[in-house]
């Protein structure tokens, strides 16, 4: 025994704590191998090895001395005792020569450590175990600081704990443990259901000093009172009977009176004050007598008591004196009501705030996977055959559930319930298909977006065309620039023409523009196929879709005004018929959970009667479950007789038939209306990525056209010198040939070196304006080699539309022309970048700042990103790019 005393100095907080058992040292480990390699195989002893050493390490942590941490402690005793559980199941251990003999389990009395008891069982193992397991419970609440409300509340809910352990030793392990030929009396049921009264005392305790901190009136503390009083009453009777009688010391007999006598004295003390209140005088004195009285008499057996204890005894009696003489004065003076006496007072008042923690799933074993694969196999053939017996009963069962559910679905659906009530009373529902193509729809934009997404392609065709205009004035510059040459030096302006350098790319400028000529007219006729459509799929643009839906109205004029009558009698029928659902529903899972928790396994494993006998007593546990699926079952059936009465009657009167025609009409038009916006969708979308491939294609043309006429400035400057010179008469050694520059031009298409005085002196910055990114190539525009003067290139679009299409698809339905191998355009993998001293950052148009202009620097070596980006299908409006909120 150990006892405690709070911090705070509060003289009756003085509890007791039970030491643990003690045991020898035994090998689990060497019989339970033996056993498996002689009943089952060498290969099961080792595939076993694990759980082996694991049942010996917890056996070797058991017989240590107790470890710092009352908590690991405690999660030992646990896990050590769901493993004995399964080896119970698995092992015999008995005397018997075919069974493990050679384990003897020796456990010392808790209370008296001479006396102990040594059997060849596991029943003894499970109950020292479990005698443990509360006694470390009630050394962890005996650790907390009771002085605070927290340390009280932790301790009250460790006592707690501590009698479930020693209730469920009372319930399931005392009676085997004591059958045997030697036993302690710690392990008999007397002793566990004392202590796990003491446990309740005590956390009683806990939760009254609670109360009294947090100024709980009068009464209430008198009945938390008086319930810790009777806790301790009902632990010490059982102390006073045999076999514990003569077991346990005079210091804790006398700690158990004296507590018991403190309480009871306590609750009178507190149910005075509020028969004070009352003014019930004479009782109140009755009261506090017997208060008194039970403390005067507890004191006379003190021996071993606690000085706390003693000393919370005399306040407590000091303070029922001084209400007594108060209240006899009062009564003497005022009232004059006669005293009754003690013993004809009805019991105090008692009100209990705890009870012992179920222990059920705390030392649950069902979920341990130790030993699995070991079962014998008279048992694994008889549990074979009962799981095949219970799986029938619970397939057989869930079939007729599910036909049921069925069968009710169908109904429903034949009689259109409930829809046809919900639209009556105005929740309209769309198909779930049909809405979600609806949703799809609106979540894109809508009918109501396809303006934002037109003008996108007109911004794209713009943005091309201004492009191409801007490199046909950088080319027509150039050469009138060369032409004034040509005109003002003759024939000593000796390099080529640049018309004759030029007319590849003036070819594709041409197939450029002509691309746009063509890709204009889809747009055009995308335009025209979103006016003449707009009224079909304008009903996709309301919100919610179910307002455009027909409504189910009340006739008109009524006979007999019985329409609420019967549409309330159906309604009340669908509501028995969902309630006897949820009951199916429920009575499958009751059938599941049942054979979770059937584990019959034990029972085979240790039944010495017929097997058939136990079969039959297990399985009609699943009997009941069976009569009310067929309970349910056939209420059903006469219920769903009566709905399709009523629903007929119902039908009449609102005249459904015109309803569901209107409705299935409306539903068509939705469905027209989503198939022409996709398609309508679909050419955007199919326009938007030809744009923004053209453009990175007429971007590459504009950064050739740019290193052209970089090139043939800096010739033509070198030109001008060379010029100057021969005109002055100047004898130069070094001077080029005027086949130089016929020789050294690059063609159109390579990149030209710039001089190395350029490359250092040019003030402009080097990085490209627009660097088209690398993805891959789309389907149906191939890209093709770059570009050289050797190389003609073919056109890059199909041209002709096809007839019969309001656009002028060229591959797979697409309403543009979308590039062949060989356009005029590198595929990102081939394209050559520009050199670095190459100056390429002047803005696309030289003073236009649009929309699509990238106005920010950027660092180098970087590429700005296309003014477009290609949408998916059905894009949300709240991504980037194009779709933006309108």
């Amino acid at each position: 025994m150990a006892s405690s005393a709070s911090t705070s100095g509060t003289a009756t907080n003085v509890m007791l704590a039970i030491f643990e058992k003690k045991t020898t040292q035994i090998d689990l480990y060497r019989p339970l191998r033996n056993y498996i390699a002689f009943n089952y195989s060498e290969r099961e002893a080792q595939n076993l090895e694990d759980d082996l050493q694991t049942v010996k390490q917890l056996r070797s942590d058991l017989e240590r001395q107790p470890d710092p941490s009352l908590t690991t402690r405690r999660d030992l005793l646990q896990n050590y005792y769901k493993a004995l559980c399964l080896v119970e199941t698995r092992f015999p251990i008995s005397p018997d020569k075919d069974h493990i003999n050679t384990i003897t389990f020796v456990w010392q009395d808790a209370f008296k450590n001479k006396q102990k008891a040594s059997q060849q069982n596991i029943h003894l193992e499970k109950a020292a175990v479990l005698f443990n397991l509360g006694a470390v419970y009630s050394q962890i609440g005996l650790s907390y600081d009771r002085a605070t409300v927290d340390g009280r509340r932790l301790a009250s809910h460790a006592f707690i704990a501590s009698a479930g352990a020693f209730a469920f030793l009372r319930d399931n392990a005392a009676t085997k443990a004591s059958i045997g030929s030697s036993t302690t009396v710690d392990l008999s049921v007397e002793c566990a259901g004392m202590l796990e009264r003491l446990m309740l005392a005590q956390a009683q305790e806990c939760v009254f000093e609670n109360t009294i901190a947090k100024g709980s009136t009068p009464g209430v503390c008198a009945k938390i009172s008086r319930q810790v009083g009777l806790y301790y009453e009902e632990a010490l009777a059982a102390c006073n009977v045999p076999p514990l009688n003569q077991h346990f010391d005079r210091a804790w007999i006398s700690h158990m009176q004296l507590k018991a006598a403190l309480f009871y004295a306590e609750a009178c003390y507190r149910y005075g004050l509020e028969l004070h209140e009352k003014e019930e005088i004479a009782e109140e004195i009755a009261r506090l007598k017997s208060g008194i009285s039970a403390l005067s008499e507890a004191k006379k057996s003190t021996k071993g008591a606690a000085a706390q204890i003693l000393d919370a005894i005399s306040k407590l009696e000091a303070n029922l004196n001084r209400n007594l003489e108060r209240a006899v004065k009062e009564n003497d003076r005022v009232y004059l009501m006669r005293v009754p006496s003690p013993s004809s007072l009805p019991p105090l008042p008692a009100f209990s705030m705890v009870k012992p923690l179920a222990m059920n799933e705390v030392l649950d074993a069902s979920k341990e996977k130790m030993f699995a694969s070991l079962v014998p196999d008279s048992s694994a053939k008889n549990l074979s055959r009962y799981t095949e017996m219970v799986d029938d009963i619970i397939r057989t069962q869930a079939e007729k559930l599910q036909q049921a559910s069925e069968l009710t679905r169908v109904r429903l659906k034949e009689m259109d319930l409930p829809e046809s009530i919900l639209a009556l009373e105005g929740n309209f529902t769309l198909p779930t298909d049909l809405k979600e193509d609806v949703e799809a729809v609106q979540i894109s934009g809508g009918p109501a977006g396809l303006e934002a997404e037109l003008q996108q392609l007109r911004d794209l065709r713009r943005v091309n065309q201004e492009i191409l205009i801007h490199i046909e004035e950088l080319l027509q510059k150039e050469a009138r620039e060369d032409a004034q040459f040509k005109s003002q030096f003759g024939a000593r302006w000796t390099r080529p023409q640049s018309s004759t350098l030029t007319k590849n790319l003036q070819d594709r400028l041409n197939r450029f523009a002509a691309n746009l000529k063509q890709a204009a007219d889809s747009d055009a006729r995308i335009e025209r196929s979103v006016r003449e459509h707009s009224a079909l799929m304008s009903i996709l643009d309301r919100r919610p879709i179910e307002s455009a839906l027909p409504t189910l109205a009340r006739p008109i004029m009524s006979l007999d005004a019985n329409e609420d009558a019967i549409l309330g009698a159906l309604k009340q029928s669908l509501r028995q018929l969902e309630t006897l659902g949820a009951q199916r529903a429920g009575l499958e899972d009751m059938l599941k959970e049942m054979k979770r928790k059937d584990d019959i396994l034990p029972k085979l494993m240790t039944s010495t009667g017929s097997y058939e006998d136990l079969f039959r007593k297990e399985i009609s546990k699943y009997d009941h479950i069976c009569e009310d699926i067929a309970q349910n079952i056939e209420a059903q059936e006469q219920l769903l007789l009566q709905i399709q009465a009523q629903n007929d009657e119902f039908a009449a009167i609102f005249n459904l038939e015109d309803y569901k025609a209107s409705r299935e009409k409306c539903y068509k038009q939705i469905q027209a209306a989503i198939a022409k916006f996709r398609e309508i969708k679909d050419n955007i979308n199919e326009g938007l990525k030809f744009y923004v491939t053209l453009q990175d294609a007429i971007t590459n043309v504009k950064q050739q056209c740019s290193d052209f006429v970089m090139t043939r400035n800096i010739q033509c400057q070198e030109m001008i010198e060379d010029v100057h010179k021969q005109m002055a008469g100047l004898n130069f050694q070094d001077a080029k040939s005027t086949g130089t520059y016929n020789n050294s031009y690059p063609s159109v298409g390579h990149q030209a070196q710039r001089p190395v005085s350029q490359q250092q002196t040019d003030p402009r910055p080097q990085t490209p304006y627009y660097h088209p990114p690398e993805q891959p190539a789309m389907a149906g525009y191939a890209h093709p080699p770059p570009y050289s003067s050797t190389q003609q290139m073919p056109s890059p679009y199909v041209l002709p539309p096809q007839t019969g299409s309001p656009y002028a698809p060229s591959q797979a339905g697409s309403p543009y022309p979308p590039p062949q191998a060989g356009s005029p355009y590198p595929p990102p993998q081939a394209q050559q970048q520009p050199p670095a001293n190459h100056d390429y950052g002047q803005p696309a148009y030289p003073g236009w700042r649009g929309p699509y202009y990238n106005s920010h620097a950027q660092q180098a070596g970087s590429h700005p990103r296309p003014p477009y980006t290609i949408p998916g299908q059905y894009r949300p409006p709240q991504q980037g790019g194009y779709y933006k909120q309108q």
